[in-house]
């Protein structure tokens, strides 16, 4: 069986942060979902979020849960196909409530943007030029 990473996020309101996500065109696996989590495909068979109710994060963590909206806990960062693509789900992302916190960084070789979720969780959006990665 491959590698699988699941990135674990605290979330205030699931159903708001499910809508939010859906906006952006993610899917969810039902079979691990209920009232205080649920577990969104990234990469289907190999990369998911699951988003956890604070109070069911809690139970995985002696540590306080930081505000995402005040520090950064961890800059998670996913590839796109196309500068136009991320251009598209950051789009979306604002228009689903979330909010963009830097702007766009064109390397010449990588293009990245991103946004921040309903909890300030940090999603970085980038692009590689195919010819550059060797």
């Amino acid at each position: 069986m491959p590698r699988q990473i699941f990135v674990n996020l605290p979330v205030k309101n699931l159903d708001a942060s499910v809508n939010f996500f859906t906006a952006l065109g993610f899917a969810f696996n039902q079979q691990f979902t209920d009232e205080t989590a649920t577990c969104m495909i990234i990469e289907d068979g190999s990369i998911y979020a699951m988003l956890l109710t604070e109070a069911k994060f809690k139970t995985f963590t002696p540590k306080a849960i930081a505000d995402a909206t005040k520090t950064s806990e961890v800059l998670i960062c996913i590839s796109c196909d196309s500068r136009e693509a991320i251009h598209e789900i950051v789009s979306k992302a604002v228009a689903a409530g979330g909010s963009t916190y830097a702007d766009s960084n064109d390397h010449g070789f990588m293009f990245q943007h991103g946004f921040q979720d309903l909890d300030g969780h940090i999603w970085e959006v980038m692009w590689m030029n195919p010819s550059f990665v060797q």
